[in-house]
């Protein structure tokens, strides 16, 4: 039996915000603010609670994530599955408090080596939810 570890790639994005965890916090648990900056969601920061992400479809994909909260540990860690074109996946965001503001860093686990067109499609669209976030935080987007 393989190591799922051993068999599946992470992509991860560090990004260091000029905010206190507070306010991140509530960017990453606030339904209203996370349409925003990532998409449509009828998410609640309670473990165990499964909750969708909705965009626009596609040609090949109708636009839902399937989701469940893994872990709530506000202000510092927060954890949910993302399952979407039969692949299940695990986001982890970790905010921790610096001199200048919050570390936030994401890890999007789960995307099997022989998937690279998941993982690519990740590594792009995390690049841009987190420019999203930047200017949810900066208060340029309602």
């Amino acid at each position: 039996m393989s190591n799922p570890a051993e068999s599946t790639r992470t992509v991860v994005i560090e990004r260091q915000f000029s905010h206190p965890p507070e306010k991140l916090w509530r960017a990453l648990t606030e339904g209203p603010l996370i349409a925003q900056w990532l998409m449509k969601n009828n998410f609640e920061p309670v473990a165990g609670t499964k909750f969708q992400l909705r965009s626009e479809p596609v040609p090949n994909w109708n636009g839902v994530i399937d989701c469940e909260v893994l872990v709530v540990d506000p202000m510092k860690r927060l954890s949910y599955t993302w399952s979407t074109l039969g692949l299940d996946s695990v986001v982890l965001l970790t905010l921790t408090p610096t001199e200048i503001g919050t570390h936030l860093r994401m890890e999007h686990s789960g995307f099997p080596l022989t998937n690279q067109a998941a993982y690519q499609g990740a590594t792009y669209g995390w690049q841009k939810f987190l420019g999203n976030l930047e200017r949810v935080l900066e208060g340029e987007i309602r």
